[in-house]
């Protein structure tokens, strides 16, 4: 009997802690017992509710789901997370997930029935919060001014493709899902997709890749290329970004002629200086022609067109005239060049009044017929638009992540607040159950067996659900929860870890630490996996 008291005693005290909602009720669905959960959860006091029938709780277009719930109880069943939403005393509602269980005296006969109720508010926020980031991404999908496609990695086939590509690639969309490249001949190399596709697999994320592809016309073009390696509803996709730079590799190649024109020798044709006038008038690229003194001797078509510009008009006037917002430091770039110095740059931003472009430019000297320095020749190509394109990949890939890092979330409060009380109460009762068996040996040892593996799962779970998502790593910072991690990690893998922090700033923000964290947990299972070893350096 004293067994049985410590029994009800310990089962009470887990009641009473327990902070999901623990009501007990007569077979009439009056309330008996009302636990500190159920008080938080609905905001009756004990003395409130106790005596009254469990319906003050239910909303009236909800009271069709109880009689259900008292059915299948009086039938002996177990009703398991039942969604459905209560009445609370303020007159607010709120959602939750009811487990009910019937209890039977002696003789069979139901006596009570025990409800245990969890709030499912933040989950059905944290899914309708996860649904509108869906939402918004597919608009953002369909809007982008870059191409994207998104195509499954284990057959190569595409999924979905925005209006920009088919602009770019002359396919349409249905024509495109559920086809693959080699399929539509967009490669003009099968062997070029093969090769990319392996480096993909490998570093999981390839930038700026120039590769050739066929329009549906028949024609030749070349892009460039951004591609992620994602997961997309537990399948590995990838993700592109895909500019047509056709214009600017033709342009590329004229600059290429132009320069080997400027080495050659032109003793038969015009001076040097009238042939470099004529070159640069027609070549397909922003080019433009200057003298010693800054001062415009020619201009590209395409320069013209650029900056908005009639040649006519800026021949023979300066640059710094024409442009009286030239930063400070393209200026003693300009005078390096007009000491013999030849200057590119790939990327370079220009702050002007009412915007900011982005520029990858080349200053190269010219030299006259008397082999002296007569000027610069200057090459400018607006790349504003690509690193709109590599912004944009880079917000697709941040709203992913934070995609996923909510769904951990969420996972791991349903381990941690579910499964892991769930089975230290089964624990509990098999340890109980044994004291009861003591005479029967063999029972008492496989029930000692049953209790450590449930206390080993327990831990397992608790483990993962810290894995998924580490409130240490919020409210401590990413060091100490590196550290944390590291010690769990060695009591769970029987390892040793040894943790060393070396001039870590206090302060680092949440993507760079969660990212950094993420890093350490595959490192470390990787190398507890594949290495056959124990000892590790973090």
């Amino acid at each position: 009997m004293s067994s049985v008291a410590g029994r009800l005693r310990r089962l009470a005290a887990a009641v009473e802690s327990s902070e999901d909602a623990i009501i007990g009720t007569d077979s009439s669905g009056t309330i008996a017992e009302w636990n500190p959960g159920a008080e938080q959860l609905y905001g009756y006091k004990a003395e409130e509710v106790l005596g009254k029938p469990v319906s003050i709780l239910i909303p009236p277009d909800r009271g069709g789901d109880f009689p259900e719930i008292m059915q299948r109880i009086r039938r002996g069943e177990r009703v398991a997370n039942y969604e459905t939403v209560r009445k609370k005393k303020d007159g607010g509602l709120v959602e939750i997930s009811l487990t009910v269980s019937p209890i039977f005296d002696k003789t069979g006969k139901l006596v009570e029935a025990s409800t245990i109720a969890r709030s499912i508010s933040e989950r059905k926020q944290a899914q309708e919060a996860l649904s509108k980031s869906e939402e918004k991404f597919c608009k953002i999908f369909r809007e982008s001014p870059m191409a994207l496609a998104l195509i499954r990695a284990k057959d190569h086939r595409y999924l979905d493709v925005n209006e920009s590509f088919e602009h770019l690639s002359g396919w349409g969309r249905d024509e495109t899902i559920g086809r693959t490249p080699f399929e539509l001949a967009i490669w003009i190399e099968p062997a070029e997709r093969v090769e990319f596709v392996n480096r993909l697999l490998t570093q999981r994320s390839i930038r700026d890749l120039e590769v050739r592809f066929r329009h549906k016309n028949g024609t030749e073009r070349v892009a460039l290329s951004s591609t992620e390696l994602i997961e997309l509803e537990n399948e590995m996709c990838f993700l592109s970004v895909i500019a047509d730079i056709t214009s600017r590799k033709e342009a590329e190649n004229a600059l290429e002629r132009m320069n080997k024109a400027l080495k050659a020798q032109t003793a038969l044709l015009q001076s040097r200086e009238e042939l470099l006038k004529i070159f640069v008038k027609h070549v397909p690229a922003a080019v433009a022609m200057l003298d010693c003194n800054m001062c415009y001797l020619q201009v590209s078509d395409r320069w013209c067109a650029d900056y908005a510009l009639d040649s006519s008009q800026i021949l023979g006037r300066s640059h710094y005239e024409i442009f009286p917002d030239v930063p400070e430091r393209w200026k003693l770039l300009h005078r390096r060049g007009l000491n013999g110095e030849t200057l590119r740059a790939d990327e370079d931003c220009w702050d002007r009044k009412n915007c900011t472009n982005w520029l990858r430019w080349e200053i190269r000297p010219w030299y006259n017929s008397e082999r002296s320095q007569g000027g610069i020749l200057i090459f400018a190509e607006d790349i504003t638009r690509r690193k709109q394109m590599e912004e944009g990949l880079s917000n697709v890939s941040r709203r992913l992540i934070e995609a996923q890092e909510q769904e951990r979330a969420r996972i791991a409060r349903e381990l941690h607040d579910d499964f892991s009380q769930r089975l230290a109460l089964l624990a509990v009762e098999i340890d109980e159950l044994k004291k009861h068996l003591r005479a029967n040996n063999k029972v008492s040892v496989r029930l000692e067996a049953m209790r450590t593996r449930t206390l080993e799962m327990a831990g397992d779970i608790q483990a993962l659900s810290h894995e998924l998502h580490s409130s240490k790593l919020e409210y401590l910072g990413m060091v100490p929860a590196m550290r944390s991690f590291c010690k769990d990690f060695s009591k769970q893998q029987k390892a040793e870890v040894d943790f060393e922090s070396l001039d870590v700033p206090r302060s680092v923000c949440s993507d760079i630490s969660l990212c950094l964290f993420r890093v350490l947990q595959e490192a470390l299972h990787n190398a507890a996996k594949h290495s056959g070893i124990n000892q590790f350096r973090v």
